[in-house]
C-alpha cells in the first residue's frame, strides 16, 4: 500500500471490509464490539443510530485516526491496521461538520493540500484543482483565491468535499458533512451530492444522524446501537419495510411507510395495461420517479390512476390503491 504521486490517480474506488473490529478504551468502556461490515466498492453506505452508539468511532478506525482493539479493516484486499497510517491517509477522503479548511489559505490551495504533499508538479495540481471545484458546482475563476471566510456554509462544504476527492482516493469518508447548515441548503447539498457520487463513483461511509438523509443518499444503511451493535443492514426500502427488530422499528418511527415511498421507484412490475381508449385527462407520471412523488401527483390531482410515460411514451396505468401498496410496512 505505498502511496505514490504516480500510483495515486486512477485508482476508482475499493471495498471496506470490517471484520470483527472492537474499540475498547482503558477505563473499560466498549464503543465498538466486534462489528463485521462488508461496504462494496463504489457503494454508498450510511451508518446511523442513537449518540454514542460508535458510529463516528467506526469511521475513525477506517483511517486509522483511532487504533482499532481488535479486528481487523480490508481496504481492498490491503489490511489497513498493518501499513502506515500517513500512507493510508492519503489514499482515503475525508469530510467532517465544520469542514476543517485552513483560514489562512485560499480555496484552490485547500484543495491542493493532498497533491501538495504526494508530490505532484503545479500543473498537475492546478488542473486538478479546478476540475474539482467545478465538479462540485465552484467557478474556479470566481472561488479559486477566495478564503473560507468569503464563503457561505454551503460552499465551504463543497470545497471540503473537493479537498476531499483531490487525490482520486479510493474511499470517502464523511462525518455528519451536511448537519452543519440549515434545512434548505442542506436538500441542495444532498442533491449535489447524489449527482457528484453518480459520476465519480466513489466508496463512501457516511456518518448522519438524520434518518431521512440516510434513506435519500444511502445504498445500504447499517444500524447501530449502543456499543456498535449492529441491528440492521439492509437497503433504505427493506429496512423502512421490514424492520429486523424491535429496536430499528422504533428508531425509524412510525412515519416509515411515507419514508419508503419516497424511496421506492416507479417500474414496470406495478403497471396495469392501458386501454386504447384510457388515459384522457388522467395525470401522468415518468416511469423510475418514486412512489411519493406518484402519490402526491394523484392525490392532487383527485384521480385514482395516472398515466406512466417513458421517454414520452404512455406504458400503463398506476392506481392509487397500488401505490400504497408501495409504501406497505411489516
Amino acid at each position: 500500500m505505498d502511496v505514490t504521486p504516480e500510483t495515486t490517480a486512477g485508482h476508482g474506488a475499493a471495498s471496506i471490509t470490517l471484520e470483527r473490529i472492537r474499540k475498547r478504551y482503558p477505563d473499560g468502556t466498549e464503543a465498538v464490539r466486534e462489528l463485521s461490515l462488508d461496504v462494496k466498492a463504489g457503494e454508498l453506505v450510511v451508518l446511523i443510530g442513537p449518540s454514542g452508539c460508535g458510529k463516528s468511532t467506526v469511521l475513525r478506525m477506517i483511517n486509522r485516526l483511532i487504533e482499532p482493539t481488535d479486528g481487523r479493516i480490508l481496504l481492498g484486499d490491503d489490511d489497513v491496521t498493518r501499513v502506515d497510517p500517513v500512507a493510508l491517509r492519503r489514499r482515503i477522503g475525508y469530510v467532517i461538520q465544520n469542514v476543517g479548511l485552513f483560514p489562512h489559505q485560499t480555496v484552490a490551495a485547500n484543495v491542493a493540500t493532498v497533491p501538495g504533499l504526494l508530490g505532484w508538479s503545479r500543473d498537475r495540481t492546478r488542473d486538478r484543482v479546478g476540475e474539482l471545484l467545478e465538479l462540485v458546482g465552484l467557478d474556479p475563476a470566481q472561488f479559486g483565491k477566495r478564503y473560507p471566510h468569503e464563503l457561505s456554509g454551503g460552499q465551504r462544504q463543497r470545497v471540503g468535499v473537493a479537498r476531499a476527492l483531490a487525490a482520486d482516493p479510493v474511499v470517502l469518508l464523511m462525518d455528519e458533512p451536511f448537519s452543519a447548515v440549515d434545512p434548505i441548503v442542506r436538500t441542495r447539498l444532498q442533491e449535489e451530492f447524489l449527482r457528484l457520487q453518480a459520476e465519480v463513483r466513489k466508496t463512501i461511509v457516511l456518518v448522519t444522524h438524520d434518518l431521512d438523509e440516510a434513506v435519500r443518499l444511502g445504498d445500504r444503511i447499517a444500524v447501530l446501537s449502543e456499543g456498535g451493535v449492529l441491528e440492521q443492514y439492509d437497503t433504505p426500502a427493506a429496512l423502512l419495510g421490514s424492520p429486523a427488530s424491535a429496536f430499528v422499528r422504533e428508531f425509524v418511527g412510525a412515519d416509515r411507510g411515507i419514508r419508503r415511498l419516497a424511496v421506492t421507484p416507479v417500474t414496470h412490475a406495478v403497471l396495469e395495461p392501458l386501454p386504447a381508449d384510457e388515459g384522457a385527462g388522467l395525470p401522468t407520471l415518468a416511469l423510475g420517479g418514486s412512489a411519493y412523488e406518484a402519490l402526491g401527483a394523484l392525490l392532487t390531482s383527485g384521480a385514482e390512476q395516472a398515466v406512466v410515460t417513458e421517454e414520452g411514451r404512455p406504458v400503463g396505468l398506476l392506481t392509487r390503491a397500488r401505490v400504497l401498496t408501495l409504501g406497505a410496512v411489516d
